[in-house]
């Protein structure tokens, strides 16, 4: 079972906004190849890390809207939140380590 959530707009305040440990956002898409790589990448993270942080993603072809608002030009982008505000990102593929350690620096 994944630990990863998927996220709307509708869903966008509880999971991200109002949620108790750092956040991690995956912009994504189906077509989108680097997307696919780093999405077990999330998972792994996910089922590592536990309650220490929550892993969510956000399809960009179903939630334009949430693209929009965070000004998302390019995908895979990786959103850090902690306590409601986006703290860091990261754009494009990249390494688990360097996913990791953004959100270790955030606990």
């Amino acid at each position: 079972m994944s630990n990863v959530i998927d996220v709307t707009q509708d869903t966008f305040r509880e999971v991200v906004v109002e949620s108790d440990t750092p956040v991690v956002v995956d912009f994504w898409a189906e077509w989108c190849g680097p997307c696919k790589k780093l999405s077990p990448m999330l998972e792994e993270i996910a089922a590592e890390m536990g309650d220490q942080v929550t892993v969510a993603k956000v399809n960009v072809d179903d939630e334009r809207t949430l693209g929009a608002m965070f000004q998302i030009m390019s995908i895979p982008a990786v959103l850090f939140f902690k306590d409601g505000e986006k703290v860091d990102e990261v754009i494009g593929l990249r390494p688990k380590h360097e996913i990791v350690d953004k959100i270790q620096a955030q606990l």
